[in-house]
């Protein structure tokens, strides 16, 4: 009688670890950045039906890089859970951290029952007020893990040699003009093509505006800006 095939846990979770990182570094690179007025999101993304970066509730955005189907998935999940706890308690109970706790017990819970892991990881944004409250940036990879980051965020393809050159090139006090041009320039440092309003999704979350924070940037402002850089 044959023995059954056996796989040690540790050599399990290193094999789903890597089958998912294969696949998030096969995606379009996103990157967040905070500036003076709220925090910019911006992703190399050519069409313009399927977006990677949506609004999750008042001042929350979410952005997913990997399998589409399944950051899809965990938006949807995302506006639900949102959407009940505003609606049962009060909309200021709706925070970006107990999103992402949410989102890290799901990926977390997928990671280590399921055979095959979520390809993704995702991003929950939420802007500070004009008080003076500090934006929240939550980084989620495929495993669960939580990473809490400041100024800037880079994931999807690359984004190592992204982030590098964030940590180089980012100030604080950047406006609104001068944060697009440093977050293009960072999603082409691992091109060999200069990417135009074409090839991008960007939204912001605008402090400024009243309840709802969230606002795409049309493809003719990117174009002014990016005309401005050359």
């Amino acid at each position: 009688m044959p023995l059954p095939y056996y796989v040690s846990p540790e050599q399990m979770m290193k094999d789903k670890a890597e089958y998912a990182r294969k696949g998030i570094s096969r995606g379009k690179a996103i990157v967040a950045l905070e500036y003076l007025d709220g925090v910019l999101l911006l992703a190399e993304n050519p069409s313009a039906l399927l977006h990677k970066i949506s609004e999750i509730y008042d001042r929350i955005a979410f952005a997913g890089v990997g399998k589409y189907n399944e950051f899809e998935n965990l938006r949807v999940a995302g506006v639900r859970h949102a959407d009940i706890k505003g609606y049962s308690y009060s909309r200021g109970d709706v925070t970006a951290k107990s999103l992402a706790n949410a989102y890290s017990q799901a990926l977390g819970n997928i990671f280590t029952q399921d055979i095959k892991p979520f390809e993704v990881e995702v991003l929950v944004v939420e802007v500070g007020d004009s008080d003076g409250t500090k934006n929240e940036i939550y980084h989620i990879l495929y495993d669960g893990t939580i990473e809490d980051e400041k100024n800037y965020a880079a994931m999807g393809g690359q984004s190592d040699e992204i982030r590098r050159y964030l940590k180089d090139n980012y100030q604080e006090g950047l406006d609104f003009s001068g944060a697009v041009k440093l977050g293009v320039r960072a999603l082409m440092v691992t091109q060999n093509k200069t990417l135009t309003e074409r090839d991008l999704e960007v939204a912001v979350l605008d402090r400024g505006k009243e309840r709802r924070k969230f606002r795409r940037i049309p493809p003719a402002v990117l174009h002014q800006l990016l005309a401005d850089d050359k």
